[in-house]
């Protein structure tokens, strides 16, 4: 039977395993399985949570810590990346203001602030670097990136707002969004209403917070005299993709791309499927969201192009995420083995992923041999 360059490439499991830890379980199961293989590892993400250890995984970046101010204002221990060569960065939202930075009960979307990720960009510009690159989800945020302007010398008294003090620097950075979704700022799909309810947002705190963020709109846009508000994807993170877009004009370039786009880009996830048999993507769930440019679909995209089968792995599996797959010729396979809840499937670890790639692996061998059997 002939030996197979596998690449493994799925995004994180949210809330229980990082995209590097998935990576290692599949390609450990499919070892048992398949040991002669070429196992090639491409850890990804959409730009939120967990996408810089992907990054940081692919090499040639440094670590760097900082103390900032975390979501609610408490100082937090976050991380961004460096390029050995001195010149780029990439700085997760997350890290610093993401939900996962508050316990459940201690939720506050009105009070929570993006001020921590701008104090990490403050960092990389203290650091030379000429080219960032920002993800921005799963923020715990809602203030349409008032907080991150501010800690790069903005001033708001909520009735005037004064740019004059925006951190000079910019003007020599090619500022990169990575961006998984296109919502608008306001209304009924906006950031609030959208995303506020999963930060701990009531029914009368979204409301709030959408009349915050469009008065807040209002003075950013007087102030840049550019109108980004429906602009897809200025309500991502909490609106940190408007707050972000509005400020355009004070860097040498600006643009906000989808998410995995940038990872895969970042983590030369192109080399890697250039030179593989079979593409291993997943992520937590498959589900109807996938089919709105989640890390699977960007994945399976890539590999129909390239001619090279790809099969989707999923903590969690619907119809409507097989067939998102399936549009662009993809297979899904679920790892849950047995009926289960979704807190014991996130409490299982890895083991259930490791089985699930060796599974795998010995159906494409049976497939081996139906194939070989049928030419002879």
């Amino acid at each position: 039977m002939s030996r197979l360059t596998v690449l493994f490439a799925p995004d994180s499991f949210k809330g229980s395993l990082t995209s590097v830890q998935v990576t290692r379980a599949l390609a450990d199961g499919w070892s048992r399985a398949r040991p002669d293989d070429t196992l090639e590892h491409a850890p990804l993400g959409d730009g939120g949570e967990g996408s810089i250890h992907a990054i940081a995984f692919a090499g040639g970046w440094d670590w760097i810590q900082a103390r900032v101010s975390g979501p609610l204002g408490d100082e937090v221990n976050a991380g961004w990346l460096r390029s050995v060569d001195g010149l780029r960065a990439f700085v997760e939202l997350a890290e610093a203001s993401g939900l996962s930075r508050v316990e459940s009960g201690r939720r506050d979307p009105i009070r929570a602030s993006t001020r921590g990720t701008g104090e990490l960009v403050q960092k990389a510009l203290d650091a030379g670097v000429e080219r960032i690159i920002v993800g921005i989800g799963g923020s715990a945020t809602t203030d349409g990136a008032k907080g991150l302007l501010e800690a790069l010398g903005a001033r708001d008294d909520g009735a005037d707002l004064d740019l004059s003090g925006l951190d000079r620097r910019l003007v020599n950075v090619d500022l990169q969004i990575a961006c998984d979704v296109s919502n608008p700022l306001l209304g009924p799909a906006g950031a609030a209403a959208t995303y506020g309810p999963q930060k701990g947002a009531t029914p009368a705190q979204v409301a709030e917070l959408d009349e915050r963020l469009g008065r807040w709109a209002d003075r950013l846009e007087r102030a840049t005299g550019r109108t980004e508000r429906d602009t897809p994807g200025a309500g991502a993170a909490g609106g940190t993709g408007f707050g972000l877009l509005a400020i355009a004009g004070r860097f040498r370039s600006l643009v906000l791309l989808p998410g995995v786009d940038l990872v895969m880009e970042a983590t030369g996830f192109a080399e890697k499927l250039a030179r593989a048999d079979l593409v291993i993507t997943g992520e937590g769930r498959i589900d109807e969201q996938t089919a709105f440019g989640k890390t699977a679909l960007g994945v399976a995209r890539r590999a129909a192009d390239a001619e090279v089968p790809c099969i989707g792995v999923g903590g969690g599996v619907t119809p409507a995420g097989i067939d998102a797959l399936a549009s662009v010729g993809a297979a899904v396979v679920p790892v849950v083995e047995r009926p289960q809840s979704v807190e014991e499937a996130m409490a299982a670890g890895t083991d259930p992923v490791e089985r699930c790639g060796e599974r795998i692996a010995r159906l494409v061998s049976v497939g081996g041999l139906v194939a070989a059997s049928s030419g002879s």
